[in-house]
């Protein structure tokens, strides 16, 4: 850094050349302009009539989602308040599950009714104070507006995955689907010693297969491995197999340094033939030796190993991911040998096993006390559907979970924040101060949901928040939006029913992040500090300072 003394009532420079800084109103501007576009980019996703966005790499490769956290992640983002932002989506997918376009647009709104309180010259402290107590008041309304559901009522839970599931690429078959994802749930719940309901959906494998309708899609005791036979000779099944999974390759052994061999007749390049073929033979006897039926191996096989094995009658299948193994050493109870020469019979698992051929597919089932696993085999007609689908699934199996576990749910359609709005603002007449008006437009901010719902579903916004809000007045906390009639309804008994911890979640996360942005008064860049754009209108749908901002803006998405 350059430095000069104060000379000549002069101010000391403590910055380098390039270095820019930004303060106060300009800093908090610049930081609160650049939140709301990422908001303002995945709003128009939300609810059952969300569109999509697609969203095309730098290596050329397409993505066609409308999952927040799947959009923010593939956005090139490069402003550090954006990114801030985008780890509200993160923490919600990996808190919850679903919900992260809700957490992302809540925090946007935050902001966006901050911005109004501090051009009213009301100081930053007294609105983070005051939006800290609404979050608190919010959750506790929260507590009680929420339902206790029991874990063994199906009906229920399978209406928490199809609201989950409504607007995504799942919606159309998400009748059987949700029936599938209840029972892939529930499949591996277990109840601890001390009566607490536990879900490890670590247990719960997905699978996806193209050139078939998604309605195809089914549930399987076990696990599915997408790879072929060894060798076309092998057995292609088992009705109780001996398995053995190893990680160690059934090939040569290579020397770890390199050399070179001067061979003086075709009988001595003969020798070392057969005793490569020995090894080979020595490392199938052992597998043979030890009872195993069916081998699964994460590294290669010998093209003469495989023939060896296909003569002993034993499938085999090589180039496992490990990810796959570890899941049939839950489903098999095997243990995954790392060295032929230790195996014994005790390593062996025990399972059905068939191959497909039409389906190019091997499906193991496990026949000990102690195996466990389920698969959700997601069919659709191509990469991009069942990637949607996959994801789709993916959030509805969280939100089941969550669910099952935490035991409380609320309705949907926009009446969770309603009510909570209205009980918020009552909050605020007890809440002295500046921290009232924050109070009051936390409130405010909560009521984005149903009117972007109804904006997304082509209704009136402003007629819709009037109509729920004179229902909740009268004593209705259920009513919420039916986006496909424009109706208000009771979204319960509809059968639009989200989780309760992850709308917690959504207001505790948007918040934080709202409160770490307003608690910015000063921004000192490194190097070149681009404002550029942030004078014009329309960033995305109409957000001031559009995606510009430090280090080149958000990179559009690319």
């Amino acid at each position: 850094m350059s430095q000069q003394q104060r000379m000549g009532g002069q101010p000391m420079i403590i910055l380098g050349e390039d270095s820019q800084r930004m303060k106060d109103r300009d800093a908090q501007s610049h930081n609160i302009s650049a939140a709301r576009a990422v908001a303002e980019a995945v709003r128009s996703t939300l609810g059952p009539k969300g569109m999509d966005k697609m969203l095309v790499s730098s290596m050329g490769d397409i993505t066609v989602t409308n999952d927040g956290v799947t959009i923010l992640e593939e956005m090139d983002i490069d402003n550090p308040t954006a990114s801030m932002i985008v780890e509200v989506a993160e923490t919600q997918e990996d808190e919850a599950g679903d919900g992260t376009t809700t957490a992302v647009s809540i925090a946007g709104e935050l902001l966006k009714n901050a911005e109004d309180l501090l051009e009213q010259d009301i100081h930053p402290t007294a609105i983070i104070k005051g939006f800290h107590l609404a979050s608190e008041q919010a959750r506790a309304e929260i507590d009680n507006v929420a339902r206790q559901v029991d874990p063994e009522d199906t009906e229920l839970i399978k209406k928490v995955a199809e609201t989950s599931m409504t607007g995504k690429g799942a919606e159309l078959n998400k009748d059987v689907l949700a029936q599938l994802v209840v029972d892939a749930v529930q499949a591996v719940t277990v109840e601890a010693d001390d009566g607490e309901t536990i879900v490890d959906l670590e247990y719960v494998n997905i699978e996806t297969q193209t050139g078939r309708s998604a309605g195809e899609s089914e549930l399987l005791n076990g696990a599915v491995i997408d790879k072929d036979p060894a060798h076309a000779d092998m057995p292609t099944q088992f009705d109780d197999a001996d398995v053995l999974l190893i990680n160690e390759p059934i090939e040569v052994e290579e020397t770890d340094a390199d050399a070179s061999v001067q061979l003086d007749s075709p009988d001595q390049l003969q020798q070392f033939l057969d005793q490569e073929e020995e090894q080979l033979r020595e490392k199938v006897d052992k597998i043979a030796d030890s009872g195993a039926d069916v081998v699964f191996c994460q590294k290669g096989i010998d093209d003469l190993a495989e023939h060896f094995l296909a003569k002993e009658g034993i499938l085999a299948t090589s180039r496992v991911k490990k990810t796959d193994l570890g899941f049939l050493r839950e489903v098999t109870e095997a243990n995954i040998v790392s060295d032929l020469d230790a195996l014994t019979a005790e390593d062996l698992g025990s399972a059905s096993v068939n191959y497909d051929e039409a389906d190019e597919l091997f499906y193991v089932e496990g026949t000990g006390d102690e195996s466990h696993g389920v698969t959700l085999l997601l069919r659709g007609s191509t990469e991009h559907v069942v990637d949607e689908l996959e994801r789709g699934i993916g959030d509805a199996l969280d939100v089941v979970s969550q669910t099952v576990s935490d035991g409380r749910v609320l309705a949907g359609g926009g009446a969770v924040e309603v009510e909570v709005a209205r009980r918020v603002r009552e909050y605020a007449d007890s809440v002295s101060g500046r921290e009232q008006l924050a109070v009051e437009a936390f409130a405010d901010a909560l009521e984005l949901v149903p009117r972007v719902l109804a904006e997304n579903a082509g209704l009136d916004s402003i007629d819709t928040l009037v109509d729920l809000r004179s229902a909740h007045e009268s004593g209705d906390e259920t009513a919420g939006l039916n986006v496909f009639t424009g109706d208000v309804v009771d979204t319960y008994d509809a059968g639009v029913v989200e989780p309760a911890h992850a709308k917690q979640q959504a207001l505790s996360s948007a918040t934080e992040a709202a409160n770490l942005v307003l608690k910015i008064d000063d921004i000192i860049a490194a190097g070149d500090l681009s404002t550029e754009g942030e004078e014009e209108e329309g960033g995305p749908g109409g957000a001031p300072g559009g995606m510009g901002g430090m280090g080149g803006g958000m990179g559009g998405m690319m």
